[in-house]
């Protein structure tokens, strides 16, 4: 496993969220292999009355000629970039011209350009608005989903930040392949401080509870190598780190270590009773094996139930946790008994935590109010589960693009700043498919585009789009001399004209190939849109396709729609549209996920137990802290979104142990002639100590994951502390006080025997 984590990688795609058989995906994978990856432009962002001021302007043009001669980079396009086109009447075609070859040296010269570029409204709202200016760099597509776009994305950064500390300009960073570097880097740096903090808390509460070095050592030891599979993993099945498999590995040290808790725990209790080692391993291994093999079950089952939503991202996730448990599970199993029987015998200092006053004063309390005050306890759990449902209503399911980063973040204001000048860098595409060769050029098909770009105008969140129209409308300026008026779509005949000069136009030099496929038969619109969150942009999409399907197939003259055969294929695409489909396909899938999960594991108690009632009564305890999170969810504001989805079904998965350990304990008891009242009470005393420590490695465990720079990383940590610290007291409290009714009504029925 240690060889395989050798050839592990970060993934720097864009997570894989819908399944490959879903249509949003299908649409979107056709368009990025008809006009590439749509969300490959970094922007440089600056406001600055200066950038007209010969020494600055300089300096912006040199900055565009370093950036462009980066390797990898395959386009720059700033105001020091730009370009016209010019008629060649004398050989019939268009001509590309640049507005600069050199850097202005004169301030006149530069007046001139700025008046120039001012007369050109194509690229108004493109690269330049009002004062603010941006800088487009294009990254080649081999780069951008390769470790290289790391250092190409901090290359192109400190050049562009020296320019900003020459001039004192400050420099905003934005764009897809910008925000996703910056995620996948910080996914790394984070990787790396949670197993540190997991290492850390475990190792510190492990040697509170214990009092020895050596037990902590051994414990440990014993983890780093579940950590070494759990990793191992990953890059034997060909996956790579993702913000949720970056996670797996913390995970299983908070998760594994339990099982050597509870091991270590019943080999002292052995060997402080009978006084020999052999034989208390051998009693630690039969009973708290199988003990804790179904309780791992239920825990796998919790990470299990991703496998089956369909979604890459979490179906990777949900594989190779559930595994990595089950092998810790083995690992620790084979290991702990093991290295114990080489050690010396425990002494009584080792064993004194088997006796800790303060928790046997906590279970004792506990054993009081469960055989006296069951009915309060009853009440108070329906009113708190009532709270929890009512708050539960006010849950928001929305996500946004860098909703996961703080709003102090760097990234996070630069977006800002971007979607208030420049509206957006969230992709947002249309992609249209005449079914004619050369159909893009009908000049009906050219009106309805246009239409379709006026409705998308009417929504504030969206930039200015760059089209076929937009592209003719360009070259029309050019064919008229350049004079801004005749910046509009040019009439049918004057298309025609036109149309011999485009054909003597160099495919290299033509910038309407990017908008069509070799038969002009498809076309695109591009949109850039403001990062919005998932229920606005589902309402743009929702309204935007109904106006797209109208205005391209809804024949007004007859008042119905084209027969199919006749119909354009207009389909809204892009990354905030897969962005909000993949949210909307998480939260659909977050109710199935958490059902399956209690179901499962249902059946696996009843496997054990074989027993309705029982199941019944032990699935309870760990279905309320659900709820109960669900209404801390709904009270503080906390939205549904993919990383949040994750909460419900691990944490009911987990919680489930502490169910199987106290109901395996209790089961044993009962087989040994004690009543169920005893069972209860002697089920507490034993068992509710591991659980205590047990909850606790798993509150401050995942508690860890606060300390994390993604809002949903520090959400998902927190609510799985609360959820399990919960779930703990529910199973020592609310699980045997049902047992107790449980033998109130059986002993009211043998009474009742009795009598007839």
């Amino acid at each position: 496993m240690g060889y395989q984590i050798a050839g592990l990688e970060l993934s720097y795609e864009l997570p894989k969220i819908l399944p490959q058989n879903d249509d949003s995906f299908k649409v979107y994978e056709d368009f990025k292999k008809q006009f590439g990856e749509d969300g490959n432009v970094m922007v440089i962002a600056i406001e600055s009355e200066k950038i007209y001021e010969l020494e600055v302007f300089g300096d912006w043009y040199d900055l565009t000629q370093k950036i462009k001669k980066i390797e990898g980079i395959k386009n720059v396009l700033s105001v020091a970039s730009l370009a016209e086109i010019q008629k060649n009447e004398t050989e019939k075609k268009f001509e590309f011209r640049p507005l600069l070859t050199t850097k202005p040296s004169t301030q006149v010269e530069l007046d001139s350009l700025k008046s120039k570029i001012s007369s050109l409204p194509f690229y108004e709202g493109l690269v330049y608005q009002g004062n603010a200016h941006i800088m487009a760099v294009t990254f080649d597509q081999t780069k951008l989903n390769s470790k290289d776009r790391i250092s190409l994305s901090k290359l192109v950064e400190t050049e562009a930040e020296a320019f900003g500390e020459k001039n004192n300009i400050d420099i905003h960073f934005s764009g897809m392949p910008f925000i996703r570097t910056n995620f996948m880097s910080k996914v790394r740096e984070e990787l790396s401080l949670f197993m540190g903090l997991a290492f850390l808390v475990t190792t510190l509460i492990l040697y509170l509870f214990f009092k020895s070095v050596r037990v902590v050592f051994y414990s440990i030891s014993v983890i780093i190598i579940a950590v070494i599979w759990s990793v191992g993993l990953i890059a034997l099945f060909g996956y790579k780190i993702s913000i949720l498999t970056g996670m797996i590995p913390p995970l299983i040290i908070v998760i594994g270590i339990p099982n050597s808790i509870f091991l270590i725990n019943k080999y002292q209790e052995e060997y402080l009773r009978i006084g020999n080692k052999r034989e208390a391993l051998f009693i630690s291994i039969e009973k708290i094996g199988k003990t804790t093999f179904i309780a791992n079950v239920t825990t796998f089952i919790g990470f299990f139930v991703f496998y089956f939503t369909g979604s890459p991202l979490l179906l990777e996730f949900g594989l190779v946790a559930a595994i990595a448990v089950i092998a810790t599970w083995a690992i620790s199993l084979i290991l702990i008994p093991t290295i114990f029987s080489y050690v010396a015998d425990p002494k009584p200092k080792h064993v004194r935590h088997l006796e800790n006053k303060a928790i046997s004063n906590i279970l004792k309390k506990i054993d009081f109010f469960v055989h006296s005050r069951r009915t309060v306890t009853y009440w108070v759990v329906a009113a708190i589960v009532l709270v929890s449902v009512y708050g539960a209503t006010k849950i928001k399911a929305i996500g946004f693009v860098v909703d996961d980063l703080p709003e102090k973040d760097p990234i996070f204001a630069d977006l800002k700043f971007v979607e208030k000048n420049f509206k957006g860098i969230v992709p947002f595409e249309v992609m249209i498919d005449t079914k004619e060769d050369n159909g893009v050029f009908n000049p009906a098909i050219l009106t309805q585009i246009k239409l379709l770009q006026r409705e998308f105008a009417k929504y504030p969140e969206f930039t200015k789009p760059l089209s076929i129209v937009e592209g003719l409308k360009f070259v029309y300026q050019g064919y008229r001399g350049g004079d801004p008026k005749y910046f509009v779509l040019p009439p049918a005949l004057e298309l025609q004209k036109m149309a011999e000069y485009v054909k003597g136009t160099g495919k290299g030099e033509n910038m309407l190939t990017a908008f069509l496929d070799a038969k002009k038969q498809k076309t695109r619109v591009s949109f850039q849109s403001a990062d919005v969150g998932t229920v606005r942009m589902r309402e743009m999409f929702t309204a935007l396709q109904a106006k797209a399907d109208t205005i391209f197939n809804f024949d007004k003259e007859i008042n119905q729609w084209k027969p199919n055969e006749q119909q354009v294929i207009v389909k809204l695409t892009g990354n905030g549209v897969v962005f909000t489909k993949g949210n909307d396909y998480l939260l659909g899938n977050l109710g199935e996920s958490t059902l399956l999960a209690i179901i499962l594991v249902s059946m696996v108690m009843a496997s054990q137990f074989l027993n309705f009632r029982t199941v019944m009564i032990s699935t309870i305890p760990s279905i309320i802290p659900l709820i109960i999170t669900a209404g801390i969810m709904g009270y503080f504001g906390i939205p549904l979104k993919p990383s949040t989805t994750l909460i419900f079904s691990i944490a009911f998965g987990i919680a489930s142990d502490g169910t199987i350990y106290f109901l395996t304990k209790y089961k044993e008891e009962i087989l040994n002639g004690k009543t169920i009242s005893k069972a209860v009470s002697e089920t507490i005393k034993f068992t509710g100590i591991s659980m205590f420590y047990t909850a606790i490695i798993l509150f401050f465990g995942f508690g860890i994951f606060v300390a994390s720079g993604f809002k949903g990383t520090v959400f998902l940590g927190l609510l799985v502390s609360i959820t399990l610290l919960i779930g703990m007291i529910s199973n020592l409290i609310l699980l045997p006080c049902f047992l107790m009714t449980l033998d109130k009504r059986q002993s009211l029925k043998q009474l009742k025997n009795i009598g007839k």
